[in-house]
């Protein structure tokens, strides 16, 4: 369905105008038809106030936006007709959706517009990024009342134990992996696969690879409807990274390779151990030296820490290896149209669309400079010392984007600033918070 053929239907009554905003929720208004006409042309105001919103829609700080010197304007929403694709249960006339993002002075800190400046940078270059997602999910048999009730614990998770691989909870889950399929094909998700993970109740499901914003467009669809069709089932999804002590780590793995913009593909060379030619070893290069420094990206609340708990199957440092799952950088693909590096730092909680734009302007970033990667990891990379180190909490995070000349270059000044002061004010507001773990601790005999 294209937006044309949609206003062109006398039955078309309304449509859904959504941009993402800096959690990776969507946002946005339905209109009518007739106000679409104009919308298509001219845009439609929404305050970029929205990006500083936290999931809850607790307001954190964006200077300039909503502190003293804000006055919660609106900023232009420009369509994306490619975009256009239709709502999974509302009827027809009232089931177009339609994807977003800010222009003019918002795009600096719209994620969706940041994305679209790095993919454009990549191809100055020369070089065409193409990517596909993974994610990790928990699934519930709770109502979000039933769990408040409970106070997040003792939660009955969709399956009793953890079931990797399990054929058996699959098909005993089979009305749900149907669902999730059915939801995907109106929204033009390229669902790839989907399966048990390791916890009670996880599941993972991918997207197939593509090139542009698609890939993270249908990552945020994803996300967001996967918990709307948990809703409407009267259960309940997590994407926290750790949301019990008991639960291993969710992440959002996120697979990338590069063309030419001929299209051949630049990570293979027959020639070299695996295939990896000397683009694809910059490429790894880049991406030890910068990510680092990006951590908040890819770790955006005060929970995604919690994921690299001791014994936790995630990464242990910014190391990479080829089909080596102990790596934060696995090497995956056998052949020109299948090597490609996964990025396995990304928590299930961050931003599809910053978590695109990071790894891509990383690793274009060392295919530019020639940047040489470390030694290849062999083994376990959980017994080996990383020579090159993630930030480990929080503040560490916040502190090493601030200060990235690298990030500011290629994610923008008003990025980092904006970015970055949202995470300090949530992490402000957590400090304050005294954990019933620590008056179970403490209380008595403190």
């Amino acid at each position: 369905m294209t937006v044309e053929d949609y206003l062109a239907d006398p039955a078309s009554r309304f449509a859904t105008v959504a941009m993402t905003d800096t959690n990776g929720l969507l946002r946005g208004q339905m209109v009518s038809a007739g106000s679409l006409r104009g919308i298509m042309k001219n845009g439609m105001g929404m305050s970029p106030a929205q990006l500083a919103l936290d999931p809850t829609d607790a307001m954190l700080t964006i200077p300039g936006v909503n502190d003293d010197r804000g006055d919660f304007h609106d900023d232009p929403l420009q369509v994306d007709p490619a975009s256009a694709r239709r709502l999974p249960w509302s009827k027809p006339g009232h089931d177009l959706l339609v994807l977003s993002n800010y222009t003019g002075a918002s795009a600096k800190i719209c994620p969706r517009a940041i994305l679209k400046a790095v993919l454009a940078r990549a191809a100055e270059a020369g070089l065409v990024p193409k990517y596909g997602m993974e994610l990790e999910y928990t699934l519930f048999d709770e109502t979000p009342e039933s769990a408040r009730a409970k106070g997040y614990r003792n939660l009955r998770t969709a399956t009793a134990h953890a079931s990797h691989d399990l054929i058996l909870y699959q098909v005993v889950q089979t009305e749900w992996y149907e669902a999730v399929a059915a939801m995907c094909e109106p929204l033009r998700i390229d669902l790839a696969k989907m399966h048990e993970e390791i916890g009670a109740g996880f599941m993972e499901a991918c997207i197939g690879a593509g090139e542009g914003t698609e890939p993270a467009d249908q990552l945020v669809l994803l996300k967001n409807f996967i918990r709307a069709l948990a809703l409407r089932q009267g259960r309940s999804v997590t994407f926290m990274p750790r949301w019990s002590e008991k639960a291993d780590s969710q992440s959002i793995h996120l697979h990338v390779s590069l063309k030419d913009k001929a299209g051949k593909p630049l990570f293979w060379d027959e020639k070299e151990k695996n295939g990896v030619s000397r683009t694809f070893r910059h490429f790894l290069g880049g991406l030890q030296a910068y990510v680092g420094d990006l951590t908040l990206v890819f770790q955006p609340t005060v929970n995604s820490f919690r994921r690299f708990a001791p014994g936790t199957f995630a990464p242990p440092g910014l190391t990479w290896g080829f089909e080596n799952r102990t790596t934060c950088f696995r090497l995956v693909g056998h052949d020109a149209g299948s090597l490609r590096v996964e990025n396995r730092l990304p928590g299930a909680d961050c931003n599809p669309y910053l978590s695109a734009a990071a790894t891509i302007a990383a690793g274009v970033a060392g295919v530019i400079g020639e940047i040489e990667p470390d030694p290849e990891t062999i083994g376990s990379g959980y017994a080996q010392e990383p020579g090159r180190d993630f930030a480990r909490s929080m503040p560490e995070a916040i502190e090493r984007l601030r200060g990235s000349a690298f990030a500011r270059d290629w994610l923008g000044e008003c990025f980092v600033e904006a970015f970055t002061s949202t995470r300090q004010c949530q992490h402000d507001e957590f400090r304050r918070k005294v954990p019933d773990v620590e008056l179970e601790r403490f209380f008595d005999l403190g």
